[in-house]
């Protein structure tokens, strides 16, 4: 068993992620890959609650505003350069620290991704073509007729989650979720799971609070600059999506101020749905001390070292 040990950081949206991330990085010498995909792209600072400055000098950060939203990356790209960069981590740590809300970033580090068919990018096309024509509603109309299984797990609102399932669909003549649950390579380090909780009206208010903040600090200006951007998947995400409403003249600003905590907020269960299903997690409060949930990963890694 290896004793190299990277511990994921995970929990809602707006519950403290990064603070303890850094704390924990300090605590072992060590650096921090983040795995949230929103964060990957330098121009959506503001909306994705990128870490200060402050921040990303306390301890040093990974894949935090390194793309374009112009640029193409998947979850799998990610996973491939996760590891690679892990790789050259675990040579200098024992412990690495990854923290992110995205959970399917964080699994495809953790365990691997499923392997799926090759898909003609001409299917990709159709798919988005009938998106913008259509809406969303129709997507999901038919992935409920194609996969009625995956349409009760998948993000409704996340049309590039929905295209990705339809095309496989579509090319393999298969359910998306047919593919999903296969055997993975084995990683060569060990995970320990932290995830920190709050009672629902915490995490609800915290997120009203940090949509105030982002408006305060400047998001309507970051979304206006980006809203030429707006058919890229980048973009197709809460905080922006709303304002581009705004911007086309569909809603006033308070509405669509308000829809984006809203979609926050049901951003936020999904999230805790998702991670509700990894029994590995070790679950703590949003106010504990950080002594304690130190003491708590330490002898959580003791014993998956045997010792």
């Amino acid at each position: 068993m290896s004793s190299k040990v990277l511990i994921a950081v995970v929990g809602p949206t707006a519950i403290g992620k990064t603070k303890l991330a850094i704390e924990i990085a300090q605590h072992f010498g060590t650096e921090i890959i983040s795995a949230d995909s929103r964060q990957f792209f330098k121009e959506m600072r503001i909306g994705t609650a990128v870490p200060s400055e402050k921040e990303l000098n306390t301890a040093k950060h990974h894949f935090i505003q390194h793309l374009s939203v112009e640029d193409s990356y998947s979850v799998g790209d990610f996973e491939r350069d996760a590891l690679n960069k892990l790789e050259e981590l675990f040579a200098l740590n024992d412990v690495v620290v990854m923290v992110g809300g995205s959970g399917l970033y964080v699994d495809a580090v953790t365990k691997g991704l499923d392997e799926f068919p090759e898909v003609d990018p001409s299917i990709r096309t159709s798919l988005n073509e009938r998106l913008q024509s259509a809406g969303l509603e129709a997507l999901q109309k038919e992935l409920k007729t194609r996969d009625p299984i995956y349409y009760e797990q998948v993000d409704l609102e996340n049309p590039h989650r929905l295209i990705r399932a339809l095309e496989v669909c579509i090319a393999s003549g298969k359910p998306y979720s047919s593919f999903l649950n296969q055997n993975r390579n084995p990683r060569p380090f060990q995970s320990v799971y932290v995830g920190i909780e709050a009672d629902r009206e915490i995490i609800y208010e915290r997120i009203n609070q940090r949509v105030d903040i982002m408006v305060k600090d400047g998001l309507l200006e970051e979304a206006k600059s980006l809203h030429s951007h707006k058919h890229l998947n980048a973009l197709q995400t809460v905080g922006y999506r709303e304002l581009f409403e705004y911007f086309e003249g569909n809603c006033e600003l308070e509405f669509s101020i308000a829809e984006i905590k809203k979609n926050s907020r049901r951003f936020a269960k999904r999230q805790l749905t998702w991670l509700r299903k990894n029994e590995q997690i070790l679950w703590v409060d949003f106010e504990a001390k950080p002594a304690a949930i130190l003491s708590i990963i330490e002898n959580k890694i003791q014993a998956t070292n045997g010792n």
